[in-house]
């Protein structure tokens, strides 16, 4: 891949097609509960809503407002409102190079990133691959795209395993998860989930826990009644700059970052600013209550250095902390083509945000540091 315009964005989100699914799984065996779209009547009127395993979803059929044009943000009720670029990896190639981006980094979109809620650990199974080897098809259309692989959290670390090493051998270049597993599971940093780790760092897929990533941490507040649509997903979006300092410590401390000292963490979607609150608290901590003898036995601001990443997109404030951070842990995102977006104008705040930053700093968020953690085979410009 060519790196014309010096910039990846390290958070996008792919579109499925109604047929993503029902390709990929058997009729026979799944009949209705495949997701596809359904046609519902709400007030006398249309819409289409993903369905999956028979039970019609909340939301929209497609997540796609910087791409519906004004007012915004308009969301698309019908099927046939989805524009191409949202689903299709070859419409949407014209769309990144409009918007000045060379690559872009995939997470979910719906019919969603998990489906453990149905209890069922066969039909997991068998829609995690169908939604891996989806999600194969854009890296193969173009290696502008890195995919993200899920997880059937449901089956055995043993087949979780297989499952990931499959997802890489296809093209993905990390791994999407949860903060939390889910309930009846043994907690994240349990040595339960160790060959997830392991098979992590011997792939080299680093692990996302993308803006809240499941956790509940003022979910009584930002899910108030009173608060307007726009309100509604304002007061969420912002409590995700905690979600490193629920995620970070755990496994600092339970010994995690120690066991698997190439296991790579990504919060995208979480912003730069929180994470050195983190670093401090957490060496704070450590030295406090003399964690070396307890097996933590590098300092948690170097496992942080070593080991994590944030992204940044509107956060200028969060930019100054780049060296207490690491310029190197740093990654630019576009959230595109989500609410979020400043798609096709994401230039203008790039420039914004990192305004005054030497070049070689602005080189390794905008680019160089997404092409060395995903292992983007790149040809990088010359240097100034």
């Amino acid at each position: 891949m060519e790196i014309k315009h010096k910039l990846i964005s390290a958070d996008s989100h792919a579109g499925f097609d109604r047929n993503d699914f029902t390709e990929r799984m058997s009729a026979s065996k799944w009949g209705e509960r495949i997701p596809h779209i359904v046609e519902l009547n709400e007030n006398g009127k249309r819409v289409d809503r993903w369905s999956v395993y028979g039970e019609p979803q909340h939301g929209n059929v497609a997540n796609c407002p910087a791409l519906m044009g004004e007012p915004f943000p308009t969301y698309p009720k019908l099927y046939e409102e989805i524009p191409k670029a949202y689903h299709d990896p070859q419409a949407r190639l014209a769309m990144l190079d409009a918007d000045g981006v060379d690559a872009e980094v995939l997470f979910p979109n719906p019919p969603g990133g998990s489906f453990f809620e149905f209890g069922d650990v066969e039909f997991e199974l068998d829609v995690v691959r169908a939604y891996n080897d989806a999600l194969a098809e854009w890296h193969r259309a173009s290696d502008r795209y890195v995919p993200l692989a899920i997880v059937p959290y449901l089956s055995s670390p043993e087949v979780i395993k297989s499952e990931l090493e499959r997802a890489a051998a296809a093209g993905h270049r990390g791994v999407n998860l949860m903060g939390q597993m889910p309930k009846g599971q043994p907690h994240i940093t349990d040595p339960y989930w160790y060959p997830l780790w392991d098979v992590c760092q011997a792939l080299e897929l680093p692990i996302h826990f993308h803006g809240s990533a499941g956790l509940s941490a003022g979910s009584s507040v930002r899910k108030w009644s009173g608060y307007s649509p726009r309100q509604a997903h304002s007061a969420q979006t912002a409590t995700s700059a905690v979600t490193p300092a629920q995620i970070v410590p755990q496994f600092i401390f339970s010994g995690i970052t120690e066991r698997f000292p190439g296991l790579k963490s990504v919060f995208p979607e979480a912003g730069v600013g929180s994470l050195n609150y983190v670093i401090a608290s957490c060496d704070h901590e450590w030295e406090s209550r003399h964690l070396w003898t307890e097996g933590v036995i590098t300092r948690p601001s170097e496992i942080v250095r070593r080991q994590m990443y944030v992204n940044f997109w509107f956060e200028a404030e969060g930019i100054k902390l780049r060296d207490d951070i690491g310029v190197d842990n740093i990654m630019w995102e576009s959230d595109f083509p989500h609410v979020a977006s400043y798609y096709p104008h994401s230039w203008r705040e790039v420039d914004r945000v990192l305004k005054g930053v030497p070049e070689a700093d602005r080189r390794k968020m905008q680019y160089e540091n997404a092409v060395r953690l995903y292992k983007i085979d790149a040809a990088l410009p010359a240097r100034d």
